[in-house]
């Protein structure tokens, strides 16, 4: 099969040059062992090879021999190998030895070695709608933080394709698959969640009922793109199937599904501000493809077409998992700032080197206005002294068109932006 790149090439690529090994870690089916394949000389895939799990137990060093970069798929089937890859990166003193891929963390007992100095790690999400071919990449996300005019552009995609991409998701092995098989394959993916992967997070989760898992599933996706709170959703799990859960074991829940990437939380931001406003430092709930959350709703393009406040809660999501992947080559986290006054702005795109930029997302073409006017009194609220005005100011929309207002606002369509 011809190999669909992906952004996180380039940073493979690079990590290669510099470190001894790299791990690349994220959710299943993302597509990690296709790019890892790509990259790799030799390889091998613990998850399908039991002759291979059998010597690694044995003999865990000879897993390791063969050319490289040598690819060893999910190789937390077998927490043994992380010390041996570790040692052979010391023995051998050159960079691009080994490729691992995992889409579950094991225990940081596992890598209480932590591999620094030898062991890269890099994370890779499903697909963004530039790397799936659905974005035309016309404003790059790179040119914003630099600053660059916006050339003017129309979207690709109007609301019910988005909608059809939404429903999809960033799975490699679904693009082919129109809205209703591919969620008929993501609750079948979220089924394999409950009854079985979640155990290799948290053995303690495991032993609790799968029905309890899929209920906190969807509790989670009807409060995504939201700062609810563990009690909150604790509360929402409440059903004829039984009692609420503990808000202990929802937090026990979420630490799982975090481990094996399903869930993917947005962190909070702190500028300083002239404002005596305390900053709200609960993350935004989010999971890695909000495909997941349409899945666990049960839901379809109709139904989320009838229910544009669900529609909304879900596009912010997919939003931020494309930004997330174009802000990779940056190396910029991707968060969110609330404070207790009220003001929000749904993504903070903040890189190492002071830069940032300030994004709101609306659906509808109609809060545009509404949105570029609070992305400026958020700016104008900031300590000048102590903090740089945004690179970029920006509203992330379905609408039509990108362009740059002119309050020097860009206004940019998901099916425009690219890395």
């Amino acid at each position: 099969m011809d190999y669909r790149p992906r952004v996180v090439d380039r940073l493979i690529e690079h990590a290669l040059r510099v470190s001894g090994a790299i791990l690349v870690e994220g959710p299943r089916a993302c597509g990690k062992t296709a790019t890892g394949l790509h990259h790799a000389e030799s390889s091998v895939r613990l998850d399908i090879d039991d002759e291979a799990r059998s010597l690694a137990e044995l003999e865990p060093r000879l897993v390791l021999d063969g050319p490289v970069p040598r690819l060893i798929d999910e190789w937390q089937l077998e927490p043994r190998l992380w010390n041996h890859v570790r040692r052979a990166v010391d023995d051998r003193r050159d960079p691009g030895q080994f490729l691992l891929t995992s889409s579950a963390s094991p225990s940081d007992d596992t890598t209480r070695h932590t591999g620094a100095g030898r062991i890269l790690r890099l994370r890779m999400r499903p697909m963004a709608l530039r790397e799936s071919g659905h974005s035309s990449g016309t404003v790059s996300l790179a040119a914003l933080a630099d600053g660059e005019e916006l050339t003017p552009a129309a979207s690709p995609l109007g609301l019910e394709d988005l909608v059809e991409r939404l429903c999809v998701g960033g799975w490699p092995a679904l693009q082919s698959l129109g809205a209703v098989d591919a969620q008929r394959i993501l609750r079948s993916y979220l089924d394999a969640v409950a009854r079985a992967d979640i155990q290799a997070a948290d053995p303690a989760v495991a032993r609790r009922d799968p029905t309890r898992v899929r209920r906190l599933l969807a509790s989670y996706a009807r409060h995504v793109s939201t700062p609810a709170s563990t009690a909150t959703i604790a509360t929402d799990t409440s059903s004829g199937q039984g009692p609420a859960l503990r808000s202990e074991t929802v937090s026990a829940y979420i630490d799982a599904l975090e481990r094996i990437m399903v869930v993917e939380e947005q962190p909070s931001w702190g500028p300083h501000l002239r404002s005596r406003a305390l900053v709200r430092q609960a993350p935004v709930r989010q999971v890695v493809d909000p495909s997941l959350a349409v899945a666990a709703l049960a839901a379809s393009p109709p139904r989320l077409l009838r229910d544009p406040n669900s529609l909304g809660l879900l596009f912010e999501s997919l939003v931020v998992r494309d930004v997330r992947v174009y802000a990779g080559p940056l190396d910029a986290d991707v968060l969110h700032y609330r404070d207790s006054s009220g003001r929000e702005v749904d993504l903070i795109v903040q890189l190492r080197d002071g830069r940032w930029i300030a994004a709101e997302v609306k659906l509808s073409a109609r809060w545009i206005d509404d949105a570029a006017e609070s992305l400026q009194a958020f700016a104008r609220n900031l300590d000048s002294r102590r903090v740089p005005p945004p690179a970029a100011m920006v509203v992330i929309t379905a609408a039509s068109h990108a362009y740059t207002r002119p309050d020097g606002v860009h206004v940019v369509p998901l099916a425009c932006l690219g890395p």
